[in-house]
């Protein structure tokens, strides 16, 4: 299974926000959407950082509360690892792992094009292992 596989199934709509949108206004995106990182977008929908649940903890243990009133662009991580949509799910875990983070913002041609979580990995990767037990289960029993 790739990227694209995932993303027909989950959909391609990703949460962004701009450089200049303050800390705290990712921070209540994040929580009235449920979800763990926004991506951040240049005035020409390029990539231009991302921006995590861990990144906003980490801005309030170092600056306090009133960093929440700084631009994202000041906390985001702006070197953005990203993944396409012909990756597979084993080449996405290996990465997530290595590189020690829980979304990847899916880029075709330069353009964001869905995003890519942990969950979303791991529970595809369930599916896939389910699949091939009940495949060998059923090849062993029709044998």
């Amino acid at each position: 299974m790739n990227v694209a596989a995932i993303l027909r199934q989950k959909g391609r709509a990703v949460t962004t926000a701009s450089p200049s949108v303050t800390l705290l206004d990712v921070a209540n995106k994040l929580a009235a959407k449920r979800i763990g990182a926004i991506v951040v977008v240049g005035a020409r929908g390029e990539v231009a950082g991302i921006i995590s649940e861990r990144d906003i903890i980490r801005a309030l243990s170092e600056g306090g509360p009133e960093c929440l009133t700084r631009p994202v662009s000041e906390i985001m991580t702006r070197q953005v690892v990203t993944c396409q949509e012909t990756d597979t799910l084993d080449e996405l875990m290996a990465m997530m792992t290595a590189r020690r983070f829980r979304h990847l913002p899916v880029v075709t041609d330069s353009a964001l094009v869905g995003i890519i979580s942990i969950g979303d990995v791991v529970k595809h990767h369930v599916a896939e292992v389910e699949m091939e037990a009940t495949a060998m289960r059923e090849y062993i029993t029709h044998s």
